[in-house]
């Protein structure tokens, strides 16, 4: 599903007006009717609603809605956060309707502590949308406090109100909603934090925007749904055998770590790999070997720290290319200097030889490469790596909060600058491809918040690799399917101490919920 920017929206508005000529009236009362029917839906018992107007389209759909829901025969009082005489447009054509009919409506911006009182089943924010520029100012920011105060159900249409759109966080002050009903398509800001907790539950309702329209944008921001997945996810032949599917090469662990070696091989195995080996520092291969009854294990020389040795980088290369392998380097590899090293050789000689190896890059392996950020290009546009925002603020050389205010962007940028798929772990996460096409993901929970959790998706997303999907679509699916899987874990145990083998251990669950029929 496309996500817009405010602009893209008002365009697609504007070009449905002015362009293939449906009235700007007829869609306000198409939207309208549509966010009626989620009030008569989830606020079934609600007779006596407060609608809170502004003056422009936003507030032209709150007073449809007034409107209809006064014939359905609920007690409506309409309050105008703006002067009358200020409506222009179909708001106002509206305002007219209103007035004729002898709905309640008061202007409130000079006294609104009455507000304290108000007796209502439902607040209806109907005060901004798309057209927010710059902070909300006095008085209506003191209406918004003064809403958010009052222990009633708000629903915003179409944005809460005082939210960027874009980059979703609050203009000053801002509604805080328990539920969303956006026009079309979702927002940016719906989607990212703060903004997806102060939109509360989130609804989309068509209201009849064309899709050439919505085509001729050229939109390159997704919210990944269930039917992507589907169509995404590979089908399984009857003649099929283990080497249909593609083999992973997963390189991590060290001492100490080799639970995070453990998670991301199995984890390429449980998303339907083929065969998976892992290659270790050899004095860990008689653990591994206990550990793991599925995956083949690749002793390789080490460090006296016991991680990997730099001289294993060619043998990692050479079975690698032997094998035709994705190769998923980083988990719990550990920072030593001839590690390090050994990460800087292979993405090297990778590049030098012309191989052509697709790589997932994570943890260890991305801190060294923000040791030396030159070799990131190196990858090809085949990679995916997959950074949360600590890693990301050292491959950038960029603060933390700075990348954290526009995660889209941050993604974006990265991705066309280095030409790699990039995944920016988070609430939520996002990737993002070398054209500039973005992804959001819809699915997982704070219960994610837990270490081994990116070990398992790095192993998903190179088990759908090595499936011949293709890198961007591999790393968009692999964070849904990942996603999702936490999600399912999370209703058989709750988020408190769900752990990553938990995930694991749902991937299949996962899979197997989207498969095509």
């Amino acid at each position: 599903m496309k996500v817009v920017t405010a602009a893209e929206m008002r365009k697609i508005d504007h070009d449905t007006i002015e362009g293939i000529g449906i009235p700007g009236i007829v869609l306000m009362e198409t939207a309208g009717s549509e966010i009626v029917k989620k009030i008569e839906h989830h606020y079934s018992t609600a007779k006596r609603i407060g609608i809170f107007v502004g003056k422009g389209n936003n507030g032209g759909d709150g007073l449809v809605i007034a409107r209809q829901l006064a014939h359905t025969g609920r007690d409506v009082s309409i309050f105008l956060v703006s002067p009358a005489d200020s409506f222009v447009g179909e708001a106002h054509t509206n305002l007219d309707i209103a007035r004729n009919l002898g709905l309640k409506i008061k202007e409130i911006q000079a006294d609104f502590t009455f507000l304290n009182t108000l007796d209502c089943d439902l607040m209806v924010d109907a005060v901004f949308g798309t057209g927010l520029r710059g902070n909300v100012r006095e008085p209506i920011s003191n209406i918004i406090n003064a809403i958010n105060d009052l222990p009633i159900p708000i629903l915003s249409m179409d944005l809460p109100s005082g939210l960027d759109a874009d980059i979703g966080h609050p203009l000053g002050t801002c509604i805080h909603a328990d539920r969303t009903v956006t026009i079309g398509l979702p927002k940016r800001g719906l989607l990212v934090h703060p903004g997806a907790e102060l939109a509360g539950e989130l609804e989309i309702v068509d209201i009849g925007f064309p899709q050439q329209v919505i085509d001729a944008q050229n939109i390159k921001v997704n919210w990944t749904t269930e039917k992507d997945a589907a169509e995404w996810l590979p089908s399984r032949t009857p003649a099929s055998h283990k080497g249909s599917y593609g083999r992973v090469l997963v390189v991590a662990g060290s001492t100490g770590m080799t639970g995070a070696a453990t998670l991301t091989s199995e984890a390429a195995l449980r998303v339907g790999a083929g065969l998976v080996t892992l290659a270790i520092p050899k004095s860990l291969n008689p653990i591994l070997e206990v550990k793991l009854s599925e995956v083949m294990t690749l002793p390789l020389p080490e460090t006296d720290e016991g991680s990997l040795a730099e001289s294993a980088a060619t043998l990692i290369l050479e079975y690698a290319e032997k094998t035709k392998s994705v190769v998923a380097i980083g988990p719990g590899l550990s920072q030593h200097s001839e590690t390090v090293a050994l990460v800087h050789q292979l993405i090297n000689d990778n590049h030098k030889s012309g191989i052509g190896l697709r790589m997932v890059v994570d943890a260890d392996g991305l801190n060294a490469l923000s040791q030396a950020t030159e070799l990131i290009s190196l990858l090809g546009e085949e990679a995916v790596l997959t950074p949360h925002l600590g890693e990301m603020a050292r491959l950038t050389n960029i603060s933390i909060p700075s990348l954290a205010a526009d995660r889209i962007s941050t993604a974006e940028e990265f991705a066309q600058k280095h030409g790699i798929n990039l995944v920016l772990k988070g609430a939520p996460t996002i990737t993002s491809d070398p054209n500039g096409n973005i992804w959001i993901n819809s699915t997982g929970n704070p219960g994610m918040a837990t270490a081994g959790m990116g070990d398992v998706l790095t192993g998903v997303i190179a088990g759908l690799m090595a499936q011949n999907i293709l890198s961007e679509s591999a790393a968009t699916l692999g964070v849904y399917l990942h996603g999702l899987a936490g999600d399912i874990a999370a209703e058989a145990v709750g988020m408190h101490g769900l752990i990553a083998g938990d995930v694991l251990r749902s991937v299949p669950q996962a899979i197997s919920s989207v498969k095509p029929k």
